[in-house]
């Protein structure tokens, strides 16, 4: 096989390319073979239409970013247009990432570059160093950018908006840069920092939004089989919790309610004292078992607010699954080793903290539990990202939501195309779910929840449950209310482990129908046993009690309203109009039977 490329060079030093294993899309240089994917040979093909200094690549998680970069650099090599190499990253986990992914096609790359050496050794093609370590000493950078005609790959370029010290020291350290290659596989900032050597361009009113040179969202990585189609596991349930006042409060999730109710409600559910976060690992577990039936190595991951939850998961965890846990409390040298040493193996579950940050790759990652108080959109697609990353084609990904709001949104967009914009367009407030970067700074690097989290002496979760509530896939809600354990949560979480994406839609509307017959017949057997009863007594529902009365009341609430745009109290109030009886707490059984028999009829309606 030959070395030359279209211009008809010889790529300097790529013998190896010749011995890599046909999964590895670089096998070959461009043009000798068709090893690349079908977007990373379009990418290449725009790059070279024009050359330009600056091109601002996005590609959605796990679609091969690293691929397409490199095989831009060594092609920039084999043409004598660049002779150096610098790869800035977000971590120094990143970095070695990097360094091996790099060493596959021949090109050498020295993730231990340190500032205080201030030069690499000569049989390196180039550097991979951090953000950080750039912020720290951007002249010194600077220094080596001039050394020789360099190629700078910023990987999550979005990184380089983080403080203005940072945009400030990038800008001076890689302005002199022959080429710059931008990578991003996540949305943008949700703030208006500028992000360095991205080109802004006003849109229709007037706002300056960024100008991405090449896209592949996650829609048409699904279609093209590069990509997982991701199911989302809903679970709502019930909250209770001492105020710092005093005031003992309780919340359904999903239910509609001020912010600071959700927020609690939250909370609550991620103690690891109650019962809501057990009940959901456990199906979590019981999903990953039902995946491995197809897919022998897969993994789990869940990711937690702070160390101490993450402890606490890790060993109800390993009480379930009878199995060590792995725990990654930060990018460390020790915490690095942990995650290759997961990747490579068959264990079955992964704790993490920082572990979710961009471009960290265990493509056997299959099941995630999102445990994290963290909700932007940034940080909400980093975690996605760690379990889409296809490796042949009908593996699914099955993540576990708690029902909150603005996690619904996100993962009802999942498919939304973003750019970053510079400056606030109308409406643009605290009613965006993406606006505010903290949480993303306080799970993504402090390792430790916000300071209101950490006061547990003024603030205490007093109980917890869980239960079922539905799947969401490709932005459509399937099935209801179910308790753990039960036959009808078995329908949604023992779906095989190998669907195509058609297929999982499919079997979703399948199972949702095999539930509403189930209920149907639940309910003829009960009205049957409620004609034995006395006319003196209260009818009373043989098959549910007062509890799961109001859980099964309450999901189909929240459907409904997700159908009709109602408020949740809206919905509930023209039901206390229609069937009579007090509040949803103070109904009797058959009040509440009631209310959900004319709520399933008009749901079928509908």
């Amino acid at each position: 096989m030959s070395n030359a490329t279209p211009s008809g060079h010889h790529l300097p030093g790529t013998s190896a390319a010749e011995h890599l294993s046909p999964s590895f899309p670089a096998r070959a240089p461009w043009g000798t073979a068709s090893k690349l994917r079908a977007w990373q040979a379009e990418a290449l093909d725009r790059y070279f239409e024009t050359e330009p200094r600056d091109f601002l690549a996005a590609a959605t998680p796990g679609a091969g970013k690293t691929t397409f970069a490199l095989r831009l650099a060594a092609e920039l090599r084999a043409r004598r247009t660049i002779d150096r190499i610098t790869v800035v990253a977000p971590t120094d986990h990143l970095k070695r990432q990097w360094a091996d992914a790099a060493a596959r096609i021949g090109i050498r790359l020295d993730p231990g570059f340190r500032n205080a050496h201030g030069r690499s050794a000569r049989h390196y093609h180039g550097v991979a160093v951090t953000y950080a370590q750039v912020a720290v000493r951007p002249a010194l950078h600077r220094e080596l950018t001039l050394s020789g005609r360099t190629l700078v790959i910023l990987d999550e370029v979005h990184h380089g908006g983080d403080t203005l010290s940072w945009g400030d020291a990038i800008r001076e350290a890689f302005e002199p840069a022959t080429r710059r290659l931008s990578l991003t596989g996540t949305p943008f900032r949700s703030d208006t920092a500028p992000i360095p050597f991205v080109h802004y361009e006003p849109d229709a009113q007037g706002i300056r939004v960024s100008k991405t040179d090449y896209d592949y969202g996650y829609g048409r990585a699904l279609q093209d089989g590069v990509v997982r189609p991701v199911l989302f596991m809903v679970y709502a349930g019930s909250m209770r919790w001492r105020t710092k006042a005093g005031d003992e409060m309780e919340a359904r999730l999903g239910e509609d309610a001020t912010k600071d109710i959700h927020s609690a409600a939250w909370r609550t559910a991620l103690e690891p004292t109650g019962e809501w976060i057990p009940a959901v690992l456990q199906a979590a577990d019981r999903r990953l078992t039902e995946v491995r039936h197809a897919i022998p190595d897969a993994g789990g991951l869940v990711i937690a607010t702070d160390q101490s939850m993450a402890r606490a998961y890790a060993e109800i965890l390993e009480q379930v699954c009878g199995e060590k846990v792995t725990v990654v409390l930060s990018d460390e040298k020790e915490a690095s080793g942990r995650i290759e040493e997961f990747s490579n193996g068959t264990s079955r579950w992964m704790v993490a903290v920082r572990m979710v940050s961009e471009g960290v790759d265990v493509p056997r990652l299959a099941v995630g539990v999102y445990a994290t108080s963290s909700s932007t959109p940034l940080f909400f697609a980093q975690a996605i990202g760690r379990f889409v990353r296809a490796r042949r084609r009908g593996e699914t990904a099955s993540v576990f939501l708690p029902n909150v709001p603005v996690l619904m949104a996100l993962a009802g967009e999942l498919e939304r195309q973003r750019d970053h914009a510079l400056d606030r367009r109308s409406g643009d407030g605290d009613d965006d779910p993406g606006l505010d970067d903290g949480l993303l700074e306080s799970a993504n690097r402090d390792e430790k929840a916000s300071d209101e989290l950490q006061d547990e002496f003024t603030w205490q979760a007093l109980a917890s449950d869980a239960t079922f509530d539905r799947v969401v896939y490709d932005g459509t809600d399937f099935g209801t209310f179910a308790e753990p354990g039960s036959d009808e949560e078995l329908d949604f979480i023992g779906l095989p482990g190998i669907l195509e994406p058609d297929q999982v839609a499919e079997l979703l509307r399948h199972r949702q129908a095999r539930q509403a017959r189930r209920a149907s017949e639940r309910r003829k057997h009960a009205a049957s046993a409620d004609e034995d009863e006395t006319a003196h007594a209260e009818p009373v529902a043989l098959y549910r009690t007062l509890k799961e009365q109001r859980s099964l009341l309450n999901s189909l609430v929240g459907l409904y309203a997700r159908q009709t745009g109602q408020a949740h109290s809206l919905v509930h109030a023209e039901l206390r109009r229609a069937c009579g009886g007090p509040e949803v707490a103070q109904a009797t059984v058959t009040q509440l039977q009631a209310r959900i028999e004319l709520l399933r009829k008009r749901l079928s309606g509908r």
